[in-house]
């Protein structure tokens, strides 16, 4: 046998990292985190004529140690602020946000002081939805641009993640 060995038919072989991120891809949990208008398109991705059902995600969370996916939509306030960090730092990693509208991307037509012009201020940002109010196909088509990304992680990429910055270190929080 030796070098020449053969793996018996029937048994399938593949990398520990292809079978997480395979498990990640196909059962993201997302937190529903909305603060607009389009909160209403993202809560209507979850009907039957959209069915966010064929990415696992049906079940919309409201616990942060549930969730693996933060959909962030709608403007975000400087008063919302720190408390969306403290709901990501909750999160457990591996952790992904999606920010869903122009509001959450960039701040959309409000520019001024007490809106933050885009998420990506205070949380990573892993895909940006655009439109005002997007359709429920484009969260659809930003769960499909997710799922490629997970599907190319490694599992050893999120040992690696650096502290985050505590709450108040954003804005102090207000009571």
């Amino acid at each position: 046998m030796g070098l020449e060995e053969k793996v018996p038919e029937g048994i399938l072989t593949t990398s520990l990292d292809s079978v997480i991120n395979w498990g990640r891809a196909n059962s993201t949990w997302p937190l529903l985190f909305g603060l607009a208008c389009c909160a209403m398109e993202m809560i209507a991705t979850g009907t039957a004529r959209h069915d966010i059902a064929r990415y696992g995600s049906e079940l919309f969370r409201a616990s942060p140690r549930q969730a693996d996916l933060m959909i962030v939509s709608g403007r975000v306030s400087n008063k919302m602020a720190p408390v969306i960090k403290r709901i990501y730092d909750q999160m457990l990693a591996p952790k992904w946000v999606i920010a869903m509208g122009i509001c959450a991307s960039a701040g959309g037509p409000f520019n001024n002081y007490a809106i933050i012009q885009g998420v990506d201020k205070i949380i990573p940002v892993d895909v940006y939805v655009p439109g005002c109010p997007p359709r429920p196909e484009s969260l659809l088509y930003a769960m499909d641009l997710l799922r490629a990304k997970q599907r190319s992680e490694s599992v050893g990429a999120w040992r690696s993640v650096e502290e985050p910055l505590a709450v108040d270190e954003i804005a102090p929080l207000s009571v």
